[in-house]
Formats: C-alpha cells, structure tokens, sequence
C-alpha cells in the first residue's frame, strides 16, 4: 500500500488539474469585460453579446450530470484530457471568428469541452486524498474557482487593450498545451465503475434549461410578449419549468441508474452546499457585467483599467486560501462559510449604494477588498461539505451534480442581469431603449455622453442588488450546515486507500 501511495502523489496530480480547471473558470468571465469591444466590433447589442457567456455556461452546465458519470465509468484522467483537447480548440475557433453568430457557436463547443473537464477535478480529490485532509486539497480548489472567476475580467481587460478581444481567446491554446502534458504525466490512472446513461433524463434537463433560459435573458428584448406566432417569452419559460419539473419527477422514478442520483441528497450538507453553490455562481457571473459597463461607460476606464478593480478581489482571495485551508479541516463549515457568504452579500449591497458618476475610484476598492475576503471564505468550505460524505463509487456523480448547480446559478445569473439591466436602462434612460455602449441609442464601444452617466450609474448600481438577493438564501443554507462527522485519520487513510490509490 506504500507503494501505490508514493506512486499516485496526490498533490502533484491536483496541481496539474487546476491548470486546466482555472482556465475553464476564467473564461466564465473573461467575456465581460470585453462586453464594449464585442459591441462595437459586431455592432450587435448586449443582449447578443451576453449570449456569448450564456451559451457558454448553458453548454458548460447541462452535460455535467452525463460528463461526471462518464468520469467513472472510462476514467476520470481520459474524461479530462478529452475534454481538454475539445476546449482548446475550440478557443482557437472562438478567437477566429468573424460574426456574433459563430462565436456563439464556437462558445458552445467551448463549453461542452469545459463540462468534460471539471467534474473530473473534484472526483480526482475525493478519491485520491482521504477525508481528513480534503479540505486542504479542496481550499486549492475551492482558491482557483474563487481566483479564476476574478482573474477573467483582469485578464481580459490587459489583453483586450494590449491585443484585441480575439486574444482571451487565443491565450488558452498555449495553456491548455501545458495542462494537457502536465495531465498525461502526474495524473494517476483510477479505477472505474460501470454506469448506465439515462437518454431520457438527458433530453429533459437539456431541452427545460435551455428554454428557461432564453425566455429569461431574451424576454426584455420582446417585451415579455410574443416571439413569433403562437410562441410567446411566457410560453417558454412555462415549458422550461414543466419540463425540469418532469425531468425531477423522472429521476425519482428510474429504477436503473437516474441521471441526477437523487439519494445523494438524503445527506444533509450535501443538499445544503448545492444550495449555496447555486447562489455563489448566480452572483460572481451576474455581478460582472454592470460593473464592467458602468466602469467603461461611465467612469472611461479602458478594459485594463476597469478590470483592475478586482484586483483587491483576486489577491485577498489567494492570500487567504492556505488559511482558510487549515481552518476547514477543524472548523464547523457553517461558521466559515456563513462568513464568506454574509461578506459577499455586504459588499455588494455597499457597491449598490456607492455607484455614481463622481465617485472616487479608491472608494470602488473598499467593497471589492471585501469582495476578496469573501471569495477568500466561501469556496473551500462549500466544496469539502459537499463532497465530505459521498461514496467513492459516486464521486463522479456526485462531482457532477454540484458543479452542475454551481454552472446553472452562473447560466440563471448571466441571463437574470441581462434582463434587469436592461429593464433599468429602460426605465433611467429611455431614449436608449435599454441598450448599452455599442447598442442602438448610445455612444458605439465609449465613454457614454455626459447627460446620460446619472441614469446609465443608477441602472448599474440597482442591478447589483439582484446578486446580493439571491446570494441571502445561499448565506441562510449555509449556516444550516450541520457539523460534519470527524473520522479517525489512520482509519481515513486507509478508506482513502483502498479506492482512490489502488493500482
């Protein structure tokens, strides 16, 4: 058992697959703050260019459940390579694009190569570390989730500037290069489990997202009125609901293997993190893009310069990460959580108060720094309690299920601030129609007209408190949080042992 021990290392694996996973996370954002340069490239509207991260997430999130079992079924170690290989080149095509259209296309393709890789990583954890150190090895991930959804838009504004928006793009090619080799050599080959896929459920979750989804982000667009003929934004958001509610119906059904393992639920804090996922992904993608919009529109910031606004967010986040490592392992995950969460929450409340079109540039820094801490506090906790309990041979499913609810919270946030940012320019600065710079009505791709920075910083700034909403319920399930059982170490090990380091 030494033997398979010093063979597998778990630590040089996991830093091989973080390179992989951060890419995929940072390019959840990347998109939002090249929103202007899109704009005016294309000369489409934001509620086009919203639609190149919300394909992307929808791509990302509904295959997850199918990508986590396969996972198990033909090796996580293949799954991720696999799904890495498909997600670099289809970098390369986004960054080649040449209309609004394609780039939407190639950012599906983009985001089915995503959902092959990140359930992999949380699997890879849960079966090769044992449970009494996971919390170390889950606060680097939980760190490179936290980091890499505040790196995007710092990222993207450098190289928006510097190269062009083709460039966040073409940047992933060189990187995930270097993931793959670094995959190939440090990641073990684990053992796998036989797993049936359920087509039904498949098609159900598939076609019910996607038309909430788009009822969603498209109804300010039709005035929440008719599409075309007998189909109607209400119409689709309906059947979206009908259908998930028959795919939940269907999955507490299926006696053979169900695509969602709804028994994983019975546990507690499993259900509960899923919860409080949701709620994160909902408000790190929403809250994005009114700040990005509002820096740029109003306040003339180039992408760069907007961008680096999250800085505080991103360094206090890394800072924190080996700390809060140490805690998780020995602290209530309620507490730490409870605080990232209630962080979060205040500081986008205090953003929502303190956008205006004077309002000192340091003063923006305050509540993002808070931002950081929050970020700092929430991932880790969030990902160990979920994963704490699962069986070995569900660790893929389970993997897949809560990156699942974490990219459906990002897909519901992105199309939900679509909706209410344009409702409040609707409603501030009439004349522009609910556009945007590079929309219809207003300066293409700059610097708004002076007379429009009130109206144009209120509808930001009201739109902010959308994500900190929602984020409340993520903050009440987490404090219901129920203290995890703490397993002997040597026995822990052992477990460990036996699943995730044989052979």
């Amino acid at each position: 058992m030494a033997t398979a021990r010093q063979e597998v290392r778990p630590w040089p694996a996991l830093w091989a697959l973080v390179v992989g996973f951060f890419m995929i996370l940072v390019d959840s954002t990347i998109v939002s703050v090249a929103t202007p340069a899109i704009l005016n490239d294309f000369g489409t509207d934001v509620g086009n260019v919203i639609w190149v991260t919300s394909a992307y997430l929808l791509a990302y999130a509904v295959p997850l459940l199918v990508t986590g079992r396969l996972g198990d079924r033909i090796g996580p170690k293949k799954m991720y390579l696999t799904g890495l290989t498909v997600f670099t080149l289809a970098s390369l095509w986004c960054g080649l694009t040449s209309s609004i259209a394609m780039l939407i296309v190639a950012r599906v393709v983009q985001g089915l190569g995503a959902s092959m890789v990140t359930p992999q990583t949380m699997a890879v954890i849960t079966r090769i570390f044992p449970p009494d150190q996971r919390g170390k090895a889950m606060s680097l991930w939980g760190a490179t989730a936290g980091v890499a959804v505040l790196v995007g838009p710092i990222l993207g504004g450098v190289l928006v500037d510097g190269l062009g928006w083709q460039w966040i793009f073409f940047v992933n090619v060189p990187v995930g290069v270097i993931g793959f080799v670094l995959a190939m050599r440090l990641v073990p080959d684990l053992p796998t489990h036989e797993h049936k896929f359920d087509l039904l459920g498949v098609a159900l979750s598939t076609i019910g997202l996607f038309l909430l989804v788009f009822g969603i982000q498209e109804g300010q667009k039709y005035d929440w009125g008719q599409i075309t003929g007998p189909i109607s934004v209400w119409s689709l958001i309906i059947a979206g609901l009908v259908l998930l509610g028959a795919f939940a119906f269907w999955q507490s059904r299926n006696r053979n293997e169900p695509l969602l393992p709804l028994a994983l639920f019975r546990d507690r804090n499993f259900s509960l993190a899923n919860l409080s996922i949701t709620t994160v992904g909902f408000a790190v993608t929403a809250m994005a893009f009114p700040l990005m919009l509002y820096a740029q529109a109003v306040r003339g910031l180039s992408p760069t310069k907007a961008a680096l606004l999250l800085a505080p967010m991103a360094i206090i986040s890394g800072a924190l990460a080996p700390f809060v490592g140490r805690l998780v392992d020995t602290t209530p995950p309620r507490f730490i959580a409870g605080f990232g969460l209630a962080c979060e929450v205040g500081a986008l409340y205090w953003l929502s108060q303190i956008i205006s079109p004077d309002l000192p540039i340091w003063q923006l820094l305050l509540p993002m720094a808070l931002m950081g801490v929050a970020n700092g506090f929430m991932w880790a906790p969030l990902g160990s309690t979920a994963t704490r309990n699962l069986p070995m041979h569900q660790a893929g499913a389970g993997a897949g299920v809560y990156n699942t609810t974490r990219q459906v919270g990002a897909v519901l946030g992105s199309a939900g601030i679509a909706v209410l940012m344009e409702s409040r320019l609707a409603h501030y600065l009439p004349a522009m129609g609910g556009g945007a710079p590079g929309g219809e009505g207003s300066a293409a791709g700059g610097k708004l007209p002076e007379a429009l920075h009130q109206g144009f910083s209120d509808a930001m700034a009201d739109s902010l408190m959308l994500p900190a909403a929602v984020l409340l319920i993520g903050l009440v399930a987490a404090l219901l949080f129920a203290t995890p059982v703490r397993r002997q170490p040597a026995a822990a090990a052992a477990s460990g042992d036996r699943e995730g380091l044989r052979g």
